[in-house]
């Protein structure tokens, strides 16, 4: 006689599966069928399982998943950069021994590359293999490696105050702070003390043009930005500057396939692809908060779409004081005419940075769930009535579909002006590096599966409402004349 199964377990996976893989139906399906095998015969089991495969195969999570895969795949140079002999890297430099810089070294060390880690000062630099040999004792604890290996790869690296005796050639990556004053003083150095490397900049936002003009030989950076914690993020975007020869970025694909990232190149801008995206979607959301959402709301909406984490929790996460620095950055350069909320500025001059502070977006106490910050109702409605507006409830579906638009539209952009090469790379960006559900294929496959013309019809609506936040992508606009959708212009 066949065990029954038993009950707790399958509640148990179950739940696992309607917390971890929310709007997904194929693991659930995947549950019913192994369900089915305590009290079902053989033949009966086989032909349930055939008949579930062949209803799923035809299913939009299906072609989602199989979207992702394929594009995958296709993350490849262009055939100039593909021909280009790259630079060696079995000897890399970083500059910059913080989170993310130890996270690079750290990458690279465990490729097999010899690194050499530079710091302002010794007491910087010992900072940083601190922080080096903190991600080796995480690696120990979790069986990835011995404790002795560990130790001996920390020995390995070098760790050094200032930029003498660095070997030449290879690639040095600048991880410093996203300064453009301190960028220049790395890269001077750098210029000076390895003038035959390739240079590569770690940037999330800034100008790789201006930084490459600094430099006598322009041709030789390129941007290389990694995603936190670099070492086990796969994205990478390879940042191609107006200068950027082949061999650099020959270079920054030979190493994400060192390091089994995934790489997809991407133009200048403010923020590449995908931080100009998150950029773009977090002000829908602050734009959706003052007309009456919630921001537990926004994040609830997210989370059953299928993103691990909603907007706000995520923010709270990372810090909020990354993106302060960013908006004062921008502010001289900021339209007066567009709306822009304030919110997070005043909860960022209020001490309110996150996780890492205690309280943001939610308060966090130790041991406790984080719970909806009380404070953050009053600064919305404050803001709300600078404004002169009178907030009112959203549904659900509005709000996801606002903050749908805003990606969409603003990867349009990204395409019309050649920033992005394919759609299937700004889902790629989106998937890999900013939590698009992978089920969902991506904001651009997503578009095509709803439709261009009715994608058109909703931006045009919100585009009477607000013609300066929701100007529509002239690349949509040719999409519906042409009756095609965002991937057909991936097939040219």
């Amino acid at each position: 006689p066949r065990p029954l199964a038993a009950p707790e377990a399958v509640a148990a996976a179950r739940k696992t599966v309607a917390k971890k893989m929310r709007g997904q139906r194929a693991p659930a399906e995947a549950i019913t069928l192994v369900e089915l095998t305590a009290d079902t015969d053989f033949e009966t089991g086989l032909t349930k399982e055939r008949a579930c495969f062949l209803e799923l195969r035809s299913t939009a999570e299906c072609a989602a998943l199989r979207h992702v895969f394929f594009a995958e795949r296709a993350a490849r140079p262009p055939a100039s950069v593909k021909a280009a002999d790259p630079q060696s890297l079995d000897k890399t430099v970083v500059v910059g021994g913080g989170t993310m810089g130890a996270g690079i070294a750290y990458a690279l060390m465990q490729s097999g590359s010899a690194v050499t880690l530079v710091e302002r000062d010794d007491e910087a630099a010992a900072s940083a293999r601190a922080r080096v040999s903190g991600l080796l004792d995480a690696a120990v604890s979790r069986g990835l490696t011995s404790a002795d290996k560990a130790a001996a790869q920390l020995t390995s690296m070098r760790f050094q105050a200032g930029y003498d005796d660095l070997q030449d050639g290879g690639l040095a990556i600048e991880a410093a702070f996203e300064d453009m004053a301190v960028k220049k003083d790395v890269l001077a150095a750098l210029d000076s003390a390895m003038p035959d490397a390739v240079l590569a900049t770690n940037t999330s936002y800034l100008d790789i043009d201006k930084m490459a003009g600094w430099l006598a030989d322009p041709s030789r950076l390129v941007g290389l930005h990694f995603f936190s914690p670099a070492h086990i993020m796969k994205l990478l975007e390879i940042v191609r500057g107006k200068a950027s020869s082949d061999m650099a970025l020959a270079t920054g694909f030979a190493l994400a396939k060192r390091l089994g990232k995934l790489p997809v190149m991407v133009g200048v801008c403010d923020g590449f692809v995908g931080n100009r995206m998150l950029q773009r979607v977090r002000e829908a959301a602050e734009h959706l908060l003052l007309d009456g959402a919630e921001f537990t709301q926004i994040d609830r909406v997210m989370t059953n779409f299928g993103y691990a984490m909603g907007l706000y929790m995520t923010q709270d996460l990372s810090g909020l004081d990354i993106a302060w620095a960013n908006r004062k950055r921008q502010a001289d350069n900021r339209d007066p005419n567009r709306r822009y909320s304030r919110v997070q500025d005043e909860m960022c001059a209020a001490g309110r940075l996150g996780r890492k502070s205690g309280a943001g977006w939610y308060v966090y106490e130790d041991g406790a769930k984080p719970v909806p910050n009380p404070d953050v109702a009053a600064l919305v409605e404050a803001e709300a009535e600078r404004h002169g507006i009178s907030r009112r409830p959203m549904d659900d579906d509005a709000v996801l579909n606002t903050l749908l638009l805003a990606l969409i539209n603003e990867a349009a952009g990204l395409l019309g002006e050649g920033i992005a090469g394919r759609a299937a790379d700004v889902d790629l960006v989106l998937v890999h590096g900013y939590g698009f559900p992978r089920f969902r294929g991506g904001p651009l496959f997503h578009a095509d599966q709803i439709g261009i013309a009715t994608i058109h019809e909703q931006l045009k609506e919100l585009e009477a409402g607000d013609p300066l936040v929701w100007k529509m992508a002239p690349l949509i606009e040719q999409l519906v004349a042409d009756g095609k959708g965002f991937l057909d212009q991936d097939a040219k």
